[in-house]
């Protein structure tokens, strides 16, 4: 037993010593493919799509996955590349900005997924090599690059900055556009150099708004891009009022059957306008099934991403987008950016193999001629012009995004100016740390050499701006992509988006702007009225009703005008109401009038008649005295009709009431003491009675001032307790003011006209005691059939008054006091005056003292 536990101590002896000498600190995994590098004393990284695809394979576990092979190359992202090396090598040209100091850069491809974006910028972050470190030393090191420039999409620079955010390490990107990424909290090192989609969400918005459409439809990328984007538009949107019809996601691996049913929605759409939140590569794969579904008469409105892009234009043959407007970043030029990229040398110094990769697909030809590229129909000499080709690799559309890698460059470039406190030389001694860069980085401002101002907000940001372009087709089939206007957020909210409408073409090179709305706008004097079940922009315009008006399109509700106002025919304006009351000039106002005054002459006539044959014992019979006063205050009847006719004032108002109450009682009271004549006559002829000496002409007077002045009292009290006054009245006829009296004291207007009443039934029933007495002319008879029609006048007249609406209850009011005179004047003194000149043989005392039968009624 001892040999064998001897041998297992040695074992484990030996196994200690050799696992001591083992490297506590190693890198898993395989190293990163770097890409393009150059040494220097500060390195910047970068990370960018050289490649656009990968080949597929199949992992089956049981051994290590290969490493992800790259396909397509992508010149866009090669552009992207040359701007920053051609930034770089400007600066360490200068002796301005880092004098003393040569940097580097360290780049590499991310083509696959969001992964690759990952361990890129962890191979940044802690170097790439395989190294060992011994148990002694610590594993942690200081940052491998001061920044890291890039990556193209929001989607990867989320991923970039999620990683590397701990590590405060400043991530730069030019293209990145997510609103999302304006969070500190969870991308603390993150900046970029182009706007925020914060801002060109709601420039779209309100362009859209601009053209007045508000019914539109929308696809968006199923990224962090299109749906972060899309949702600040939609709500915008909604606070401009404007509505979706439908927003549809899409990605470029999604199936032919999602984007069939893009297509079916697009056709079943009511819409015009197709808002798209798009990345280029998207537009690109439904580009061509929207062509042979022939999508064309849509007006798309376009995302930075594609609508200054030249290749999309170029995909578009069968010119679906034509006329398409949107947003991009402000054209720039930057002196030499050009020149650079179109010269292969930087490419050919930093990577052998990727040149010769870049140079075969441009001029699409092989250096070494094989068997396996037949379908290469030339041989690459390495001496071919690179502007003579007719690729997107010379097209220079996207200087502006250059532009943004360009100051991405220079903005770390003046933070390390600062920190090494650089003047004609740098102190080369300072310990870079990620965290002072990155506060540094965020505080710069300066100008690069275009006049382009650099510097960052809070959130990272740049100051937002945009050019508005408008895709116009050519006769070459050549699409120009025309800046027609400006969008600024930083100015007033009215001066924030300036158009040039002249100058733009629309779908179908249509210069007509395009409609695109669910309902037509609704006119003034109508209001909208939602349709149930369906969006706000969706309604249906109902009139206005009566008394109200909308004076705007579009509007919600309609006003009620002011009571002296009414609404016009088209319900678009208050008018002033029209003034009515009863006057001289309609045709019922002459004819009262006319009444009126007719009846005044003809008792004007009987006065003469009677003044003429005053002598005769007609006239003599049953007090001539009060005859004539019967008819000075019958005139007075007539004609106190009158004020009632005509607009209303104070003093007509408190004439017509009082004049009416107060001559209808002289009226009624001489014909009072008219028939307490004819009844106190027929007892003086009694035996031993001496009531004539109680009822002479003097108390006959008397009982008519007293009954006339306790009328003059009522009327007193009325006008100085509450008098009639003008009134306008606006409930009477909705669209008319109706002026009219108001009685002030309706127990006034009451009492005057019941205190007529009493005396008229007094003046009824003496003369029905007396109609009977023998006499052959006996004026009784008369006075009593003349106080039937006035009873029966007046009776009527209290319902017919009181449901009369405005003037026709003046009207009512006058015909009572007419048809009232009329019946007194007729029924007792026209008979008179037909004896008086028709039949004079009648006219004697003796025939009137005849004595006869009785006369019944």
């Amino acid at each position: 037993v001892e040999p064998v536990g001897w041998a297992l101590l040695q074992l484990l002896l030996v196994a200690s010593a050799s696992s001591a000498e083992e490297p506590v600190c190693r890198r898993r995994g395989d190293p990163e493919n770097l890409l393009l590098f150059k040494d220097g004393e500060i390195i910047l990284g970068g990370v960018f799509s050289f490649h656009t695809g990968w080949k597929d394979r199949t992992d089956t576990y049981m051994i290590k996955p290969l490493r992800l092979q790259c396909t397509s190359l992508n010149f866009r992202d090669l552009q992207f590349a040359q701007a920053m090396l051609f930034a770089i090598e400007e600066i360490n040209n200068s002796t301005d900005l880092l004098p003393g100091i040569s940097v580097g850069y360290k780049i590499y491809d991310i083509c696959g997924p969001d992964t690759r974006s990952i361990g890129a910028t962890l191979a940044l972050a802690n170097g790439n090599e395989i190294v060992s470190v011994p148990s002694k030393t610590t594993c942690t090191r200081p940052a491998h690059v001061q920044a890291i420039i890039g990556a193209t999409s929001s989607s990867k620079s989320i991923a970039v900055a999620t990683v590397i955010g701990p590590f405060f390490i400043p991530v730069i990107s030019y293209f990145a556009t997510c609103a999302c990424l304006s969070d500190k909290t969870k991308y603390p090192s993150f900046l970029r150099t182009i706007p925020s989609d914060y801002y060109q969400s709601r420039a779209l918005a309100h362009l859209v708004k601009y053209f007045g459409w508000t019914w539109v439809g929308a696809i968006r990328t199923n990224s962090d891009y299109g749906n972060n984007g899309m949702a600040t538009f939609t709500e915008t949107a909604q606070q401009l009022g404007i509505c979706l019809e439908y927003s549809v996601p899409f990605f470029r691996t999604d199936p032919s059957a999602k984007i069939q049913r893009i297509i079916d929605i697009i056709k079943a759409s009511t819409s015009k306008v197709i808002v798209t939140f798009l990345t280029r590569a998207d537009l690109n794969v439904l580009l061509p099934e929207f062509s042979y579904h022939n999508l064309s008469g849509y007006q798309w409105i376009g995302s930075e991403t594609w609508i200054f892009d030249s290749r999309t234009a170029e995909m578009d043959t069968h010119h679906i987008l034509d006329g398409a407007i949107g947003l991009s970043i402000p054209k720039v030029h930057v002196t030499g950016l050009r020149e650079f990229i179109l010269n292969e040398k930087p490419l050919n110094s930093s990577n052998n193999e990727l040149f010769i990769e870049f140079w075969e697909t441009l001029f699409n030809c092989r250096f070494r001629q094989s068997a396996s590229s037949a379908d290469i129909q030339k041989e690459c000499t390495g001496h071919e012009d690179v502007t003579g080709v007719q690729n997107s690799f010379i097209d220079m559309s996207l200087m502006p995004l250059f532009n943004n890698v360009y100051k991405g460059v220079y903005a770390v470039a003046h933070a390390l100016h600062n920190i090494l406190s650089c003047n004609k030389t740098c102190n080369k001694n300072v310990q870079l740390d990620p965290l002072t860069v990155l506060q540094h980085i965020r505080k710069i401002h300066f100008t690069t050499k275009e006049g382009d101002e650099v510097h960052f907000d809070e959130n990272g940001d740049p100051a937002a701006k945009y050019d508005i372009i408008n895709w116009q087709s050519r006769e070459n089939s050549v699409v120009e992509f025309v800046t027609v206007g400006l969008y600024n957020p930083s100015l007033v909210q009215e001066k924030q988006l300036n158009l040039q409408n002249k100058s733009l073409i629309w779908a179908r090179n249509s210069k007509q702007v395009p409609v695109s709305v669910c309902s037509e706008k609704c006119p003034p004097g109508t209001r909208k009225v939602l349709q149930k079940g369906r969006p706000v922009c969706c309604y249906d315009c109902i009139r206005c009703a009566e008394g109200e008006i909308s004076n705007v399109t579009d509007s919600v509700t309609c006003v009620r005008c002011l009571p002296e106002f009414w609404s016009n025919e088209r319900r678009d304006a208050c008018i002033k109401k029209e003034a009515v009351f009863l006057s001289y000039e309609e045709i019922m106002g002459a004819l009262l009038t006319a009444a009126s005054i007719f009846g005044a002459h003809m008792t004007i006539g009987v006065i003469l008649i009677f003044f003429k044959y005053r002598k005769t014992p007609i006239v003599r019979a049953n007090n001539s005295e009060l005859s004539f006063l019967l008819l000075f205050s019958l005139i007075l009847c007539f004609l106190c009709s009158l004020t009632f006719i005509g607009q209303p004032s104070d003093w007509s108002c408190m004439l017509r009431h009082v004049a009416f109450g107060i001559t209808f009682v002289l009226c009624i009271s001489c014909l009072l003491g008219k028939t307490m004549v004819v009844l106190m006559a027929f007892r003086a002829t009694r035996p031993g009675s001496n009531v004539k000496k109680w009822f002479g002409q003097t108390q006959q007077r008397l009982c008519v001032t007293a009954f006339t002045l306790i009328q003059i009292n009522i009327c007193i009290i009325w006008l100085t307790t509450s008098p009639p006054f003008p009134f306008k009245n606006f409930k009477e006829i909705k669209d008319k003011i109706t002026l009219e009296c108001a009685l002030g004291s309706v127990v006034g207007f009451w009492v005057v006209l019941g205190y007529i009443g009493l005396l008229a039934i007094l003046c009824f029933i003496f003369a029905f005691l007396a109609r009977k007495l023998p006499d052959n002319f006996n004026e009784a008879k008369f006075i009593t059939f003349s106080m039937l029609i006035f009873c029966a006048v007046w009776i009527t007249f209290v319902p017919a008054y009181v449901s009369s609406p405005g003037k026709f209850s003046v009207a009512v009011e006058i015909f009572a006091i007419l048809a009232s005179s009329f019946g007194l004047l007729i029924c007792i003194f026209i008979p008179k005056c037909y004896i008086i000149l028709m039949k004079p043989e009648k006219n004697t005392k003796k025939h009137m003292m005849g004595k006869k039968a009785p006369n019944s009624l």
